[in-house]
């Protein structure tokens, strides 16, 4: 059996999902003939997580989510060995509701909301039950969602061994102490990274080794901190306060492990045959939904390179990801709603027109360089697509 980013059919595998939420999304045919719904509401406070049902037939699922905690909280669907990620719907602030759209297979399940963003969350058990009401997919769709699956896959492959070439270099040159060059390298090599950052961080043990921030580490805990953002700090001294720079032996192990998660994440990509992973239309769908959530919750902000400031670098490198997997969709969604196709289409021009505005060489300035206008500019375009792109995964799967 296949291993798939969204749903079970290797259901003792660890196999991640492209995970994105959905607002404003369809939903759909509401249940199957036993009058079992496909359309659950959640509700997430600060020691609950309260789903409308247990269970749902198989098909395409959408679970409303809405906080009524004081904290921003999460929604997860995750796989029968609680660690793959089916989906997920992040940053769902206090009284605020967002969708989350998966087409899930018949199997076991569970579900988790995480108050605060931390931690395993609220789980339960949840299952997916049979159904004998399938959509019948035309031949002239099935061609189009084949042609997305397998260029998506290779845009995947490709950016994933451009991102390993690039770290290699880059871990190399911060061995040997060449700190210019590995700076002016460190926005380049993550752009590989940002552009499949949907599909990196769905790998449960990997993202977190890999692009913790320092915000997100519970050092109390005893968690570690390690990965891009712990070196970029040791290469930007100047704007840490205080900071102690790391050893020549605290660099080396830094970076070594900085490779070997990377190294991993390339096989997971790369592997063919029965580990190859495969990505439903739906997954890729709800991947470009996800990645401009990446550019709203972290990048416009200046939150996600705090000390380098190449946070535009990261936004475009998200919108691209977001764009190739929209393009990759887009022949599918002119069948079902052109009226839809033709206004992302358009919206996705004008966010690239407004970032090409901030252009400085080959790269951009950085994001300390930009003032309240010019971050409200960006909010706005980034808002304007975000409210037509989360219709996107209900529009190709109905």
């Amino acid at each position: 059996m296949r291993k798939t980013l969204l749903a079970s059919v290797a259901a003792l595998a660890v196999v991640p999902a492209l995970a994105a939420c959905t607002e404003n999304a369809s939903d759909g045919d509401g249940g199957d003939a036993k009058g079992n719904a496909r359309a659950l509401t959640v509700t997430s406070s600060a020691d609950a997580c309260e789903l409308s049902s247990g269970e749902a037939p198989a098909g395409t699922l959408t679970f409303n989510v809405t906080n009524t905690g004081s904290d921003v909280t999460e929604f997860y669907l995750l796989g029968s060995d609680g660690l793959r990620i089916v989906g997920e719907v992040e940053n769902i602030g206090p009284n605020l509701t967002k969708k989350l759209t998966v087409n899930a297979p018949e199997g076991d399940y569970f579900t988790a909301c995480k108050p605060g963003m931390v931690g395993e969350g609220i789980r339960a058990a949840f299952t997916v039950t049979h159904s004998d009401e399938e959509q019948e997919v035309s031949a002239s769709d099935q061609e189009l969602i084949d042609q997305a699956q397998n260029n998506y896959r290779a845009y995947v492959q490709d950016q994933s061994a451009q991102l390993l070439a690039k770290t290699t270099e880059f871990v190399q040159l911060y061995k040997d102490g060449k700190d210019d060059d590995a700076r002016a390298l460190y926005p380049v090599a993550r752009e590989h990274w940002e552009r499949i950052e949907t599909v990196a961080e769905s790998f449960g043990d990997l993202d977190p080794k890999t692009d913790a921030r320092e915000a997100d580490v519970d050092f109390a805990a005893g968690e570690e901190w390690t990965g891009w953002h712990r070196i970029e700090k040791d290469l930007w001294p100047a704007e840490a306060k205080g900071y102690t720079a790391l050893t020549p032996e605290e660099r080396a192990t830094y970076a070594d492990d900085l490779l070997a998660n990377t190294q991993e994440l390339d096989k997971r990509v790369q592997a063919t045959g029965a580990d190859a992973l495969e990505y439903p239309i739906d997954a890729i769908a709800n991947g470009s939904i996800g990645l401009l959530e990446e550019v709203a919750n972290g990048k416009i902000t200046g939150e996600e390179e705090a000390w380098s400031h190449t946070d535009l670098w990261d936004f475009q490198a998200n919108v691209d990801g977001a764009r190739v997997a929209y393009e990759g969709v887009q022949g599918l969604l002119e069948t079902k709603d052109a009226a839809l196709a033709e206004e992302l289409t358009t919206k996705f021009a004008a966010l690239q027109a407004l970032l090409d505005e901030y252009r400085d060489g080959e790269g951009f300035v950085l994001y300390t360089e930009l003032t309240k206008d010019d971050t409200k500019k960006m909010t706005d375009a980034v808002n304007a697509l975000s409210e037509p792109l989360s219709k996107l995964t209900a529009a190709v799967t109905s």
